[in-house]
């Protein structure tokens, strides 16, 4: 049995580190506070243009293999493959601590004791994450409205959504708190 006073300090540079294949721990000095919402929200932004490149290349896949000829033509069929591309996407890059986006601004998301996220948890935060969204798009379903005013009432659950992360202890997301995950900030390993 160890004792605290026999435990290696994690201060010291000397003492190794316990790692599993393939995570990247957080530095032991780095506390597990969440980003300014600012900037996690210009990392929601960037994530969506780079997810662009996904659905492009996606959508490209799908239609070549289901022979569609028009994009009308098996439209849920390729909203559908695009639903778990994306979540492909997401719990890979979540169970690896950091999507391209959440690099570039310095976030990674971990679990609530702050270790590397597993891919079912990854899953599960993704299944939640749709909280951005699916809300309002039920909202509006049996309305029809125009594209254009779909359009502002989605941005308007999402600034609601994001400013309830004001109200959690953490200033975590919500979805985040419900799939046991928090988003950290994470200065870069190296530069």
């Amino acid at each position: 049995m160890v004792s605290a006073s026999d435990a290696p300090d994690a201060s010291d540079p000397t003492t190794p580190r316990v790692q599993r294949k393939g995570d990247v721990p957080l530095p032991t000095t780095t506390p597990l506070t969440a980003p300014r919402l600012r900037r996690r929200m210009a990392c929601w932004l960037y994530e969506g243009m780079l997810m662009f490149g996904v659905v492009f290349v996606a959508g490209y896949l799908f239609g070549t293999l289901s022979q569609t000829r028009n994009a009308l033509d098996n439209r849920h069929g390729l909203q559908a493959f695009l639903f778990v591309i994306f979540g492909i996407y997401f719990t890979w890059f979540w169970a690896k601590g950091q999507t391209l986006a959440m690099k570039t601004w310095d976030i990674r998301v971990v679990d609530k004791h702050g270790r590397p996220v597993s891919q079912p948890r990854a899953l599960l935060r993704y299944a939640l994450s749709w909280l951005w969204f699916l809300p309002p798009l039920a909202a509006l379903a049996p309305f029809h409205l125009p594209g254009p005013e779909s359009v502002v009432l989605i941005i308007g659950w999402v600034f609601v959504w994001a400013l309830l992360s004001r109200f959690h202890p953490q200033r975590q997301f919500w979805h985040d708190a419900l799939a046991g995950t928090r988003l950290v900030s994470s200065p870069p390993l190296s530069r």
